[in-house]
């Protein structure tokens, strides 16, 4: 599972030019999935994006969470993520998880999610599209596991 997490104070995703999900303050996470992915790293990836504390308090330091904030988080399915370019001119996706697995992997992450009290938005699963987001602060983090 790898995620892509974008500190942001406005972000939302838009699918045939409708908003779909939208928030303020928080996280924008792409999420990718890999066929061997399991629930006990959805379950530590859920822990670990519910705990971080990369909002900035009063003196500018990272050291608020989502809860503390009353943040909200925006997920966003990416299975290209997973592309490997290191050989050829065009991406290979072989290590991206195909839809049908894929997809349950990804409401079971949003459940859990909302399970450790984040507020999420999501985009539709397999979609194209269109996100919009304005960065707070130079904060992206790539993780996985």
């Amino acid at each position: 599972m790898r995620v892509l997490l974008q500190r942001v104070s406005r972000a939302e995703v838009r699918v045939d030019k409708r908003v779909v999900g939208k928030i303020g303050v928080g996280y924008c996470l792409l999420v990718g999935f890999t066929q061997s992915d399991t629930e006990p790293q959805l379950v530590w990836m859920a822990d670990k994006i519910a705990g971080l504390r990369i909002l900035a308090d009063d003196a500018g330091k990272m050291n608020l969470a989502l809860s503390d904030v009353g943040g909200a988080v925006l997920v966003i399915s990416q299975f290209t993520l997973y592309g490997d370019a290191s050989a050829g001119r065009r991406p290979s996706f072989l290590a991206a998880a195909p839809g049908p697995i894929a997809e349950p992997l990804y409401d079971s992450f949003v459940t859990m999610l909302r399970e450790r009290g984040c507020t999420v938005e999501t985009g539709v699963f397999g979609a194209m599209s269109e996100v919009e987001l304005v960065n707070d602060g130079p904060t992206t983090i790539w993780l996985e596991r």
